[in-house]
């Protein structure tokens, strides 16, 4: 990290994305008061994620992250959150089955309150308001006081972020991440009518856990098969909130944040020389960059400088985000700038939001064939540039949501305003995210094979 940093230099940097909080004494009292309590995650943990995403820029790891767009106060309940944890440990199944190599497993979770909006304010019913900017900064409700930043929010998101976690450590070590009790689940989602396509891989992941347990490695003599490591990351977009859970690592003498174990950075805020760029550079844990259509090379060069100076396995993510048929104008030219600065990096794909349109009866909405299709343009392309595919990165949720069209279940247009609960942007249901997850395992499963022919 560099010498000298402060977590509160970000104060001196241009801020976008942020509120301004009108009562200044009641914010000081806020960030004083979680300054006060326990991180909520730890640096060990952060490191422990940085090596496995080592890994998986080398190939020898795959990335899942996902979860939802933006983490709401109203729908908090540890049914959701057991819902999205469970359908993340079957596409992890089903992914580790077609990379044939481990799969980190980082939740958009345990902090993913806070979003970014492309206009300040917005008409609701012909009445113009502040935006939403998710529910650690403003309330969703269409009224002028619901739409004032208010501080106090931080701390009942910081409480909601603690109990999910205590829930999620629960849920990965003590029995409910079993995997022949995660794979007995998608056996379900493979007798679909229309699921006949999957039903053959899911009898060979069947095959293989039955062969395992002949030879005796199973759930009580292995307890990598009865246990998992969760991550959980966010934007780390209120950096009020990030600075005052930032904490000096006991054991290194370096600051991690506390908040997350990965933290990222947004399209819209990567300015080089932005607050949030100069937060994330100072901290220990891993960190996401959003990488979209503006941006450049040079600018690329920089972040990766900044944000990576000891260009160290496993610190940075670049998380790809252009809109299916537009990979090709885009990733080629990056993937040659990170090669020619000799920078180690993980490409993650995020197909979700280049993706986003209006639907005809007036919903945003995501078509499942393009989220699917930039998927296979990012394999597509590192192929081609002899560089790899080291992760994906999806919005998604554990419940029966119709926010997003296509799938096994085909929601059209008209099924939209059946259960469309999102506050921000439409999530992949559960049954979309795992087909997605058998989609791109096909995709690992060509990339595996042809490595292997390559090698022979």
């Amino acid at each position: 990290m560099t010498q000298g940093w402060k977590k509160s230099d970000w104060r001196a940097k241009p801020r976008v994305q942020m509120p301004d909080y009108l009562d200044a004494p009641a914010l000081n009292a806020v960030e004083a008061q979680l300054a006060k309590y326990p991180p909520l995650v730890f640096a060990g943990e952060a490191r422990r994620l940085k090596k496995q995403l080592g890994l998986a820029s080398e190939g020898k790891a795959f990335l899942l992250q996902g979860g939802d767009c933006a983490e709401s106060f109203s729908e908090f309940s540890a049914d959701n959150i057991r819902d999205t944890f469970r359908v993340m440990l079957q596409m992890a199944v089903v992914l580790t089955y077609g990379a044939k190599v481990p799969v980190v497993k980082v939740g958009r979770m345990a902090g993913q309150f806070a979003k970014p909006r492309s206009t300040p304010t917005e008409v609701v019913d012909g009445v113009e308001y502040a935006s939403y900017r998710g529910d650690i900064i403003n309330g969703f409700e269409a009224t002028m006081e619901s739409r004032i930043p208010d501080p106090k929010r931080m701390l009942q998101a910081y409480t909601q972020a603690a109990a999910s976690l205590n829930l999620l450590r629960a849920f990965s070590t003590g029995g409910f991440a079993d995997i022949h009790r995660v794979h007995s689940w998608t056996l379900g989602f493979a007798e679909h009518d229309k699921a006949e396509r999957y039903r053959e891989l899911s009898n060979r992941i069947s095959d293989a856990l039955d062969f395992m347990q002949a030879a005796g490695v199973d759930s009580t003599t292995a307890h990598q098969l009865s246990q998992v490591d969760f991550y959980t990351s966010h934007e780390s977009l209120l950096l009020e909130y990030e600075e005052a859970l930032c904490r000096i690592d006991s054991i290194s003498g370096k600051p991690v944040a506390g908040s997350g174990h990965m933290i990222w950075i947004g399209d819209r805020t990567r300015q080089p020389d932005g607050a949030h760029v100069e937060f994330a550079r100072g901290v220990l844990n891993p960190i996401g960059l959003k990488c979209g259509p503006s941006t450049t090379a040079e600018d690329l060069k920089v972040l990766m400088a900044k944000l990576n100076p000891e260009n160290e396995a496993g610190r940075l993510t670049l998380i790809a985000r252009f809109g299916a048929g537009k990979v090709g104008d885009h990733l080629p030219r990056l993937i040659k700038t990170v090669e020619q600065e000799g920078a180690k990096v993980l490409w993650s794909c995020d197909p979700m939001h280049g993706n986003t349109i209006k639907s005809a009866s007036g919903y945003k909405t995501r078509p499942f064939e393009s989220v699917l299709r930039e998927v296979r343009e990012f394999f597509a392309i590192h192929k081609a540039e002899g560089t790899i595919p080291g992760g994906v990165h999806f919005e998604m949720t554990g419940k029966d949501v119709t926010e997003c069209t296509g799938g096994l279940r085909d929601v059209t247009d008209e099924n939209l305003s059946d259960r469309y609960h999102t506050a921000c942007d439409p999530r992949l249901n559960a049954s979309q995210a795992l087909e997605l997850a058998f989609l791109v395992a096909e995709e690992l499963s060509r990339t595996r094979a042809d490595e292997h022919r390559v090698a022979m």
